[in-house]
């Protein structure tokens, strides 16, 4: 009987412990000593020798989010919860801003699938023009679009064949660095001609001739071409396109499939990557389908923190999916304050005035001071926020070749341009630019065209009746309602009221007078 109760007693004990033992499984026990110390000295006063004070770590530290606690330097638990918090967080917001590439990308390639682009041989074509009815990043109304994806991992080394005419003309990657330029721009300098398009893991025989050849870094790549108006009318370059406009597999070259145009023009699709949680899915989706070489591993590494990575499902649990849910409101909300607002000082074209660049810091690389500054990481993430296509000839001083652009946020007095209010443009005579000039309205929203009465938002200096001033300059008036004065209507752009908007002033030929900043366009002033 005494032994029973002696081994009902040691069972309750280790029964005890046990219960113990469970309860404690997920905390760390609190030491004795874990009074809390914020004294450095008393913290110092424990060692044999003298401590550098800005090594150690105080037991309470209070931060932006929140008070952080320790014992001798060991995080409390509730102090690691709160840290994790914040670093999952912090990664969903810089996987939002440095994955903008690829999900605009996959943003376009989604938005031509929606319209029934899904072979390489299918292209959308603007024939009258891209108005403002799809969603298209700071999309352009003034040269006709011919654009398509190619697939490399499907169909192998790929042959584009680029006719005769062709304007400024652009391949990019999945993740829109620049392959290769075509036409105006590219090597066949508008006289038309054959690329060849190699994937990034080709190692095959490649023709000894007759090719422009280029290998790409991923497999699927956007193909983006422009064709320029002909006394104010599409009509030259789309039939150009629609003639001489060829892509196919090169193993296809002696069967090339026929070609497929889907006019684009007055269709409503969506070409833009998502703001909330669907981001991490399209991110996801192109993470699976490239190579892995496609990315380096820091930026690779980045999007794997969160859960996107090559060859495992993206399945965030309840508490993560609450955090990226979070980190992308506060990571489209940072990308909306660095490309309307932004604070680098690089950004401003001329010395006075409120004209901004898109390509901060010069390089199509987005390298900062010529690579000391590493990658202008801001400036990557505004471009791509509100435009697209990445390419040499869009920043590189190309006189006659090429284009320029200069955006507006702001009016003369730095508020943002409001659509409720009536502003004046001033367009001075001999715009620099050997092919053509244009102002484009775009709503901040969408980055795309501006939706109002007229289905496309913009003047051109080839197809608009614009009346000029007795300088040779232009004056536009910008309201919800014809501001302009009696004679000059047609310089009238409607706004919409309650709404904001901002305009990109492009220049295609540009000419020296604007590299060498000797011609500047004047600032949007309010008329009271």
């Amino acid at each position: 009987m005494k032994t029973l109760n002696k081994l009902t007693i040691t069972l309750g004990v280790v029964s005890m412990l046990a219960i113990s033992c469970q309860n404690n499984k997920e905390k760390t026990p609190v030491p004795a000593q874990a009074a809390e110390t914020n004294s450095i000295e008393a913290i110092k006063a424990k060692y044999n020798t003298n401590i550098p004070e800005k090594i150690l770590t105080p037991d309470v530290v209070d931060t932006r989010i929140g008070t952080l606690k320790f014992f001798d330097g060991l995080p409390s638990d509730e102090t690691v919860e709160k840290v994790y918090d914040n670093l999952d967080f912090m990664r969903g917001v810089e996987t939002f801003l440095n994955g903008i590439p690829a999900t605009s990308i996959e943003g376009l390639r989604l938005g031509l699938k929606d319209v029934g682009v899904t072979a390489s041989n299918q292209v959308v074509i603007f024939n009258e023009l891209m108005d403002s009815n799809p969603l298209f990043l700071t999309g352009n109304t003034s040269t006709v679009y011919a654009t398509t994806f190619i697939n490399l991992k499907e169909n192998g080394p790929t042959v584009v064949e680029i006719p005769a005419g062709c304007g400024p003309g652009t391949l990019n990657d999945a993740y829109f660095r620049f392959v290769v330029d075509m036409g105006a721009p590219g090597p066949d300098r508008g006289k038309g001609g054959k690329y060849l398009i190699l994937p990034p893991d080709y190692e095959g025989k490649v023709p000894a001739e007759g090719y422009y050849i280029a290998k790409s870094t991923s497999y699927v790549n956007w193909l983006i071409l422009r064709g320029f108006l002909v006394d104010g009318k599409p009509d030259y370059s789309s039939n150009m396109f629609q003639n001489g406009l060829k892509v196919y597999p090169l193993k296809d070259k002696d069967k090339r499939p026929e070609m497929e145009f889907v006019d684009g023009s007055k269709q409503t699709f969506n070409t833009i990557h998502a703001n909330d949680f669907d981001f991490y899915h399209e991110l996801n989706d192109v993470i699976q389908r490239e190579p892995v070489s496609f990315l380096d591993p820091e930026l690779r590494g980045l999007f794997a923190s969160i859960g996107i990575e090559k060859d495992k499902p993206f399945d965030p649990d309840a508490r993560m999916k609450d955090i990226l849910t979070d980190a992308v409101a506060v990571g489209n909300a940072t990308a909306r304050a660095i490309t309307f607002k932004t604070r680098e000082k690089e950004s401003s074209i001329f010395k006075t005035g409120h004209w901004e660049s898109g390509f901060i810091g010069g390089s199509y690389l987005w390298l900062k001071s010529d690579g000391k500054g590493g990658r202008f990481l801001d400036a990557r993430t505004r471009f791509f926020y509100a435009a697209t296509v990445n390419t040499p000839a869009m920043v590189l001083e190309m006189v006659g070749l090429g284009s320029q652009y200069a955006i507006a946020f702001l009016d003369a007095e730095g508020n943002y341009l409001d659509g409720s209010k009536k502003y004046s443009l001033n367009i001075p005579a001999n715009v620099p630019a050997k092919d053509f000039w244009s102002v484009v309205m775009y709503d901040p929203q969408t980055r795309s065209e501006l939706q109002t009465s007229q289905p496309l938002p913009s003047v051109n200096s080839q197809r608009s009746p614009l009346v000029k001033n007795e300088d040779g300059s232009v004056t536009l008036y910008f309201g919800p309602e014809n501001s302009a004065p009696e004679g000059k209507e047609a310089n009238w752009l409607q706004s919409v009221d309650g709404k904001g908007f901002f305009v990109i002033l492009r220049l295609y030929g540009p000419l020296e007078p604007w590299f060498e900043k000797t011609w500047q366009p004047g600032d949007f002033e309010l008329i009271k």
